[in-house]
């Protein structure tokens, strides 16, 4: 069941990040792998900084930063290729 959530939370964290920064969303698929890798992102830099999820919607709003992030340098790296 946890594993469920966390992809539930991946693909819609994927998909807010997704509108965040090109104002649409990238297919289910996408925003799942979008959204977990950017929810480890999130976590890195959380733990960082020192910080932490304490439920359910922290979850989700540490794994939409994530996902922005990882949008931000998918960008970056396009433009120069």
């Amino acid at each position: 069941m946890n594993f469920i959530i966390f992809l539930l939370i991946g693909a819609l964290a994927g998909w807010l990040a997704g509108q965040l920064m090109k104002g649409r969303g990238f297919g289910l698929v996408v925003n799942i792998v979008v959204g977990v890798v950017g929810s480890f992102i999130g976590g890195l830099v959380f733990s960082a900084l020192g910080l932490g999820p304490t439920n359910l919607l922290g979850t989700l709003i540490m794994a939409t930063i994530g996902a922005v992030v990882l949008l931000f340098l998918l960008s970056l790296i396009n433009k120069k290729a």
